[in-house]
């Protein structure tokens, strides 16, 4: 790709709303992770980092195999997100990693952090990498203890203030994560390799693997828990259903049963993401950006549908209002858009005298296409209306177009047999309009139709015109 258009598609990426990146992010990375289109997530992902963290910042801490910070870091990769994004756990802020690093070459593990530079000095000298991961091991193991002894209370110790050196609070919030991950980097390296690139369908056999998996001591901790389900649902297709996990657990799908066990944080991870991706619905509808919408409401639908049949919720649950308010968000999000869009297709197909032609608004071919980009959105949300509430709304709505935009059409073609010149092509830009607005209710057939109506309407009334001229002559 060349540098213009590598810009353009960076300048493209920082116009969205953190959200819309955080969504794009977590879809390329799971591509990668799934070794799908690798070349085009590598650059993509790139990008948006490079937007997210800033440009100078990028190049700072850029992914080098001799980077001493990436190397130690590394096994937190997978669980970064971004410090603008909502957090949840099994996660940490890609902006932690920094302070922490500087902390530790400061105070936490100087003599380590000194030791292990120079020995990447020297793999770097000798141009062979033997050795190396047995040094980064070894770093990590002395990074985690430190960290496990500036967090550990001792008497006359002002541990606050020792946190308080090494960063914000969400940096010292990050802190116990990145510490218990780089312990138990064998069992999570083994836990990724055992798991199936891809869970298409997390079933009970591939649960039973799952839980196979997660049989080993480090992982089964709280602080780890959270880390290794995020692991697992980066390679399901549809991430919600990590529920399935903690309900085999608790051999029941009452919310109580699966709550009381360690595996209760699965529903956790997944009422939050949902929630997540219905913000991130919420700001593209309100900046008019509908490309994904399609997707997003079937991830929504089927992980709405997933939590209210797969457990047993209680309206007035943690969980059950969580989801109750996940479901109103949605609804609200679609509902003030599905109700914009019958004043929309008005505005362009109304029929009006042709006196009134003169001061009409100009039909603009681009409103045209976001109209029927929302008609289609419309029609996209009647499929999963019942399931995010908005099923009268949807219905109503759809209906509603369809018996006018079918009215209309026909009123406007049989318009342009007569009137001035003038108002027949204003007419003619509303039957177009009209023609394409049919195009997505009705389908292709329908709207050629109507168009060959259009055109035998137009040369009917040439003819007629040119034998009066005849006539007159």
């Amino acid at each position: 790709m060349s540098q213009t258009s590598t810009e353009r598609l960076r300048d493209y990426l920082a116009q969205l709303p953190p959200q819309a990146q955080a969504l794009l992010m977590r879809g390329f990375e799971r591509a990668i992770e799934r070794g799908e289109d690798l070349a085009v997530a590598t650059l993509v992902l790139e990008q948006l980092r490079k937007v997210v963290r800033g440009a100078e910042e990028d190049e700072a801490i850029r992914p080098r195999s001799d980077d001493p910070a990436r190397l130690l870091f590394r096994p937190i990769e997978p669980f970064l997100i971004e410090s603008n994004f909502p957090m949840r756990p099994g996660q940490v802020r890609r902006t932690s990693l920094q302070p922490v690093w500087q902390w530790l070459a400061r105070e936490g593990a100087p003599e380590q952090a000194r030791a292990f530079e120079m020995v990447l000095a020297e793999i770097r000298l000798s141009g062979s990498t033997a050795g190396l991961e047995a040094e980064v091991r070894k770093f990590q193991l002395a990074v985690a203890e430190a960290i496990a002894r500036v967090a550990a209370p001792v008497a006359g110790d002002d541990r606050h203030r020792s946190l308080s050196r090494i960063g914000p609070p969400n940096v010292v919030e990050d802190l116990l994560s990145i510490g218990a991950v780089l312990r138990a980097r064998e069992a999570m390296e083994t836990l990724g390799g055992r798991l199936p690139s891809q869970l298409r369908a997390f079933t009970d056999s591939q649960i039973i693997s799952v839980t196979s998996a997660l049989n080993a001591p480090p992982l089964q901790t709280p602080q780890l828990l959270p880390f290794a389900l995020s692991l697992i649902m980066q390679r399901l297709a549809a991430p919600w259903q990590i529920i399935r996990l903690a309900i085999k657990m608790a051999a029941s799908d009452d919310e109580i049963r699966v709550a009381a066990t360690p595996f209760g944080i699965a529903v956790t991870l997944a009422l939050h993401d949902l929630s997540f991706l219905a913000a991130c619905l919420r700001t593209d509808i309100r900046r008019g950006q509908l490309d994904n919408v399609g997707e997003q409401l079937k991830i929504l639908h089927d992980g709405v549908r997933g939590l209210r049949t797969e457990l047993d919720l209680r309206n007035d649950s943690t969980w059950g209002r969580q989801l109750t308010a996940i479901r109103a968000d949605i609804s609200n999000s679609l509902q003030s858009e599905i109700d914009s869009v019958p004043g929309r297709v008005r505005r362009i197909l109304r029929q009006r005298a042709d006196k009134d032609i003169s001061s009409a608004p100009k039909i603009d071919e681009t409103e045209v296409e976001e109209t029927a980009a929302l008609i289609d959105f419309v029609a996209v949300c009647r499929t999963y209306a019942s399931e995010l509430a908005i099923n009268e709304v949807t219905l109503r709505t759809y209906s509603d177009l369809q018996h006018y935009v079918e009215q209309s059409t026909e009123g406007l073609v049989q318009s342009l047999r007569g009137g001035d010149a003038k108002a027949r092509a204003y007419r003619q830009t509303q039957v177009k309009a009209a023609i394409r607005f049919c195009e997505v209710l009705f389908g292709h057939d329908y709207a050629s139709l109507m168009s060959r109506a259009a055109e035998n309407a137009v040369t009917g009334e040439r003819k007629s015109s040119e034998r009066k001229a005849g006539r007159n002559g």
